[in-house]
């Protein structure tokens, strides 16, 4: 009995214990428009003890009963401190207001800063900071800036880009949470994502949250704006190949809001003056971004978004000859994506919040030919019709469910579960032949379809659990695991057999750790290190060595299995001046590796660049005028090129040239290099502010490579290079009312 009391005794003691543990908690928001902020820092001074807003602004903090500090703090924006007397859980909403400081406006950072993180390769981009950097066209361009970070290369006139090695297929971009498979405009000039529509981009090079998976090199947070829910606002821009409009504000104040932004291209329209009477050309981009929210209440909120965008090439030519001939040749080219979320926010008390999605991603590629001639001979008419269509696409519907749970100040844990359902559609082709003569013996007719592969459905699943621990004052982990579930119709290898009838069932369970882990040696220096396993159950089929978007998407099957990896990054962390310069070395380890190619033997990857440069200045002249440049550069590409040439002589005495290539990518590409500027000047007006901007692309004209091939001049092999861009002006007027 005496046991049995002591167990109750200190069963009550501890009830009393976590009885005075009290929670504050709430939404943080944009004092101007009513926008949550992502990852804003809420930091008790008493304790020493913080946390973060998540992706929905939403914060939690528990902690004992007493008076204490709290600081709100978050780059760009006036920090608050406010005293809270902690003796019941209160739910307190903070909105910040701008900061007047310049420096917070243009500095690229994190949420915390680079010492303080617990993550390993991440960072954030404050969309003010993509907006100033120099552009294509003066086109903003998310992924262009993206582009500039270290560990992520691109390649001119590509639709990809490279993480640590990887291919563009590795990425996993993510709009308001749905898969974009297709994230190029115009075959890689520009991206899909419209700045004015967009709030925040977050990427994740290593060390991935256990949240994340399908991908192996990289992950592309991005969030669109939810809407000014104070005031009517409108942005309006005109430039020299595009014009875009945003507009948004509030249905019921402080309630529900929208946002809507439209973006278009008329390159066509410039080049048409200089083209013949008989050429038709089509070359245009659209895209649009559309989103609502409404506040059902203090615990639910509400969000419908969706992205609509489509690229069109085509050229129709007219020719008539002397021979009463008459033919005209069409070609086009078309493709664009379709993303759709419904979204549901639900606060199930000051701990546990929830995040229900419901997604729909498509996207389709297509190209056709087309002739049409007639021609009359001896008095026999005859019309010719060919046409020739082929098309390819993958759609997605997917659903997901998150909860963000804060028990503690040393526990930030994150668990749910996601399933979506593939269906592949990897070629069909349609092909029309049809010949019309007067002279019925010459009459042909042909319709037929070709279809390459059957559509193919797959299934898609995981389940998560992750937990950013406080070990102590020094140390924190993140740690995680993936589980991943695959599900495929297989295709056989047995001809014998009809194609649907090779169809049969397939799983695949996949087992991904993810570790993450910081110490801080001093308030201004800190060690990480990261470890994560990836899994990745689709392919992308590149058949051009441009990177157009006729790249196709397929499952993993037997033949052509899932991806892994497996990545290790370490990395030292300093800040200097307090906070006004980060400082940060990090190194990765991943390899790859082929039986069947290079004799099995380790080989560079053709976007393996040993030295890469990117350096962004941006500086306020004067209070109406700002200047940005830009300057990279990067070791060239690797290629397979000849290393020797001898004369071979066969037995009728002919001399060929045999050419030796040795390893593979054993060549390089001249180095790329080219430096961007930019200006911009604005002037507020009585109702609106205008902004005028210009700039150059490639300022010094640089003939960067886009490829190189083999030729032969004077009885020589010599080696042509091909580039794309010289120096280009931009030009674009804009208003924000």
């Amino acid at each position: 009995m005496k046991t049995i009391s002591l167990i109750f005794y200190f069963l009550f003691c501890a009830h009393l214990v976590i009885a005075q543990n009290y929670t504050v908690s709430g939404y943080i928001t944009d004092f101007s428009n009513g926008e949550t902020v992502i990852g804003a820092n809420i930091y008790c001074v008493e304790l020493g003890l913080g946390t973060s807003a998540n992706t929905y602004g939403f914060y939690s903090i528990t902690l004992p009963q007493g008076s204490y500090s709290f600081t709100y703090s978050f780059l760009g924006y006036e920090s608050q401190k406010i005293s809270i007397n902690l003796n019941k859980d209160i739910n307190k909403n903070i909105q910040f207001k701008l900061s007047s400081t310049l420096i917070n406006e243009v500095v690229i950072s994190s949420e915390k800063n680079i010492v303080q993180q617990t993550q390993t390769s991440s960072i954030s981009l404050p969309i003010k900071q993509i907006k100033k950097i120099p552009a294509l066209l003066g086109e903003v361009d998310v992924l262009k800036a993206i582009q500039l970070l270290p560990g992520v290369q691109s390649s001119e006139g590509s639709s990809g880009f490279y993480v640590r090695g990887g291919g563009p297929d590795q990425n996993l971009i993510l709009l308001d949470g749905v898969p974009v498979y297709n994230a190029s405009h115009l075959g890689g000039l520009f991206s899909v994502f419209n700045a004015d529509a967009i709030k925040s981009v977050r990427l994740f090079k290593g060390g991935f949250p256990a949240r994340f998976g399908g991908r192996l090199s990289s992950v592309v947070q991005i969030d669109m704006k939810e809407g000014n829910t104070k005031k009517f606002k409108g942005d309006a821009s005109i430039g020299l190949i595009s014009s875009k409009m945003t507009l948004e504000g509030p249905l019921i104040e402080d309630k529900t809001s929208f946002i809507i932004s439209a973006r278009r291209t008329y390159a066509d329209l410039i080049v048409k003056p200089f083209l013949s009477s008989s050429t038709n050309l089509s070359l245009y981009f659209y895209d649009l971004n559309a989103k609502l929210n409404h506040k059902i209440s203090e615990k639910d909120r509400i969000f419908l978004s969706t992205y609509i965008g489509d690229d069109n090439f085509s050229v129709n030519f007219d020719e008539n000859d002397i021979l009463n001939e008459q033919a005209s040749l069409s070609f086009g080219l078309g493709y664009g994506n379709i993303t759709s979320t419904a979204r549901w926010n639900h606060l199930f008390n000051n701990k546990l919040f929830s995040n229900t999605t419901l997604t729909y991603s498509n996207y389709s590629f297509n190209t056709n030919f087309g002739i049409n001639a007639s021609q009359n001979f001896e008095g026999i008419t005859e019309n010719t019709d060919i046409s020739f269509v082929y098309k390819n696409g993958i759609e997605d519907l997917g659903a997901r469910i998150d909860f963000d749970y804060l028990p503690n100040p040393n526990h930030e844990i994150k668990f749910g579960t996601s399933y979506t359902y593939h269906l592949f559609f990897p070629g069909q082709t349609n092909l029309n032949y049809n010949i019309n003569s007067s002279d019925s013996l010459f009459n042909l007719s042909l319709d037929t379809v070709f279809n390459f592969s059957p559509n193919i459905n797959a299934h898609e699943m995981f389940v998560y659990v992750e937990d950013n621990i406080r070990i102590n004052d020094r140390f924190r982990a993140n740690l995680g695991i993936h589980l991943g579930y695959y599900s495929l119709a297989n295709i056989t290898n047995d001809s014998s057999i009809s194609l649907k009838d090779k169809i049969s069932d397939k799983t695949n369970i996949s087992f991904q750790p993810r570790l993450s882990a910081r110490y801080l040696i001093n308030k201004d220096l800190s060690i990480k290190l990261s470890y994560a396993e990836m899994n990745q159950n689709i392919h992308l089929l590149s058949n051009s060595s441009l990177g157009l978007p006729s790249d196709i998407w397929v499952p993993a099957i037997d033949s052509v299995p899932s991806q892994s990896s497996s990545q290790i990054a370490a990395s030292v962390n300093t800040v200097v001046k307090d906070g006004a310069y980060e400082i940060s070395l990090e190194g990765y380890y991943k390899n790859r590796k082929f039986e069947n190619i290079n004799f099995g033997e380790w080989y560079p990857y053709k976007y393996d660049r040993r030295h890469d440069i990117s350096i962004v200045l941006t500086h306020e002249l004067t209070k109406s005028w700002d200047i940005s440049t830009t300057w990279v550069y990067g070791t060239g590409n690797a290629i397979t090129f000849p290393q020797a040439i001898y004369y071979d002589i066969p037995g009728n005495n002919n001399i060929n040239f045999l050419e030796s290539y040795g390893s593979r990518n054993s060549s390089r590409l001249n180095p790329y290099h080219r430096l961007d500027i930019g200006f911009s000047h604005s002037k507020q007006k009585k109702k609106y502010k205008r902004v005028l901007s210009f700039g150059a692309y490639n300022l010094y004209n640089r003939k960067n490579p886009f490829f190189a091939y083999l030729t032969t001049e004077n009885n020589d092999r010599v080696a042509k290079q091909v580039s794309l861009f010289p120096i280009i002006p931009s030009f674009s007027y804009r208003i924000q009312f």
